[in-house]
């Protein structure tokens, strides 16, 4: 298994930015999709975004198609995810996660234990 480390989590105001990023042990992180995902207090943990192994391809949630972007450094065995625009519903622990498809994390089915995750807080 791969371990997987987010960072980049903090508090902002509505319409606020930020950028999260997640870390990935092993080698061969490059050859595989990867997603983001986020559960706020009392839900299900959901699906936001993921992006295939060169970044050709991406996938948003409905919820948050046009304001936030997904990327990845491989080089540096990193994803991103830019988040603008953000609403007091994108408040949640926010996790990253493989998969054997784009397709296949838009349906959260993941390869990796989950790690710790990062908290977004968006409030005013």
């Amino acid at each position: 298994q791969v371990q997987l480390v987010e960072s980049g989590g903090g508090s902002v105001e509505p319409g606020g930015s930020l950028r999260l990023s997640c870390g990935a042990s092993g080698s061969t992180f490059i050859t595989y999709p990867m997603g983001w995902f986020r559960q706020a207090p009392g839900k299900e943990r959901e699906f936001v975004a993921a992006i295939n192994w060169d970044g050709s391809i991406t996938a948003f949630a409905d919820s948050v198609t046009g304001r936030f972007t997904i990327s990845r450094d491989n080089a540096k065995n990193t994803i991103f995810l830019q988040m603008n625009s953000l609403n007091p519903e994108d408040t949640a622990v926010y996790y990253c996660n493989r998969g054997g498809a784009v397709d296949h994390l838009r349906r959260s089915l993941v390869l990796d234990a989950w790690g710790q995750g990062t908290q977004v807080t968006v409030s005013s």
